[in-house]
């Protein structure tokens, strides 16, 4: 058996069924191809956070009746490509586990020995609650098993069909929903989205980030996140804008929010940088982000633009702004600022 040296290696010789997604900006998958092209240095990570390749591993050794889930946060240097030291020791205590489980007498099942690995790895991360619903939600519509119990009364609820106690609704049900739309759900929630409390609209926002939606959908949370707005609800606002990210839509509503100072405060931007990156691989667009951002105090302007230059289709556009820029400018004098 040929040496391994990387995670793909690790899962490709063992056999293993496995299913890789990005945990960073968005759930959603990842090919094995380009975990494999990102551990062998060809390729910096496609959606990096916090200077981080965040990556959730779903998947079954031998006999195993459950799949195992590694949350793995593995470093990035400057230009987003693996710093492999950390990840090289996780292999080996790997590697060591794996041959200590072999020779322990009767002991066929290696999951329980793997597992306890995660438990004092300095790679391994808590994702937040929303992300874990969301994965386990896209986890499971991949392999083909059916939803978590929580979703029928979710269904109920959001298609007005049954008047139930919103503060019954499941996180997990609200995730495997979102998942799950299609257009009949979407058009009976665009309906719906004027009605729904403050809180159950956070919620499913929170899910509805993580998917590509119709543009009617879109449309419709626009409006509920500017009515939002209108009456202050911040937290309900920026949701809104988070959700309506993987819209096409969105990237107009973005020029509308960055044409009023008055709406861009942190919150927003960071609603912007966090979800909407794509929307800002754009010749106007970015400037005009960043600008708003070098203006916003309470934003920390030299973590997200160093965030956002990370992202490999927007490092040189992001890096041709802030060289650019006038040092009389806001950004001019945010970098100045740094030092710079």
């Amino acid at each position: 058996m040929q040496p391994i040296h990387t995670l793909h290696d690790f899962f490709m010789r063992t056999g293993a069924e496995v299913r890789a997604y990005h945990l960073g900006r968005r759930v959603e998958p990842c090919t094995l191809e380009t975990l494999a092209d990102f551990e062998a240095g060809d390729l910096p990570w496609p959606c990096p956070w916090q200077s981080q390749a965040r990556v959730g591993l779903v998947f079954r050794l031998g006999d195993m009746s459950d799949p195992l889930i590694w949350f793995l946060a593995l470093p990035l240097d400057e230009q987003g490509r693996l710093v492999p030291a950390s990840r090289d020791a996780f292999l080996q205590r790997l590697l060591e586990t794996l041959g200590r489980s072999v020779q322990q007498v009767g002991r066929s099942e290696p999951g329980e020995s793997i597992d306890n690995l995660m438990k004092d790895n300095p790679l391994a991360f808590t994702p937040s609650l929303h992300f874990q619903a969301m994965l386990h939600a896209r986890a499971s519509h991949d392999m083909g098993k059916p939803a978590s119990p929580h979703l029928e009364p979710v269904e109920a609820y959001l298609s007005g069909q049954q008047p139930l106690d919103w503060q019954a609704l499941g996180l997990q049900g609200l995730a495997d929903y979102a998942v799950r739309l299609d257009e009949e759900a979407s058009r009976m929630l665009a309906e719906r989205l004027p009605a729904l409390p403050g809180e159950v609209l956070t919620s499913l926002c929170y899910c509805l980030e993580h998917v590509d939606m119709p543009e009617s959908l879109a449309l419709a949370l626009r409006r509920r996140g500017e009515d939002a707005a209108a009456a202050g609800e911040i937290e309900s606002f920026c949701a809104c804008v988070r959700a309506v990210s993987g819209a096409a839509m969105a990237g107009e509503w973005f020029d509308t929010l960055l044409d009023d100072p008055n709406a861009c405060g942190p919150d927003l931007l960071a609603a912007m940088a966090g979800r909407g990156w794509r929307h800002l691989e754009h010749a106007e667009r970015l400037p005009r982000f960043l600008s708003r951002l070098a203006e916003t105090p309470q934003a920390d302007f030299a973590a997200m633009a160093r965030d956002l230059a990370l992202i490999p289709r927007l490092r040189l556009p992001v890096l041709m702004v802030l060289r650019e820029a006038a040092p009389d400018s806001a950004i001019g004098q945010r970098l100045a600022g740094l030092g710079h």
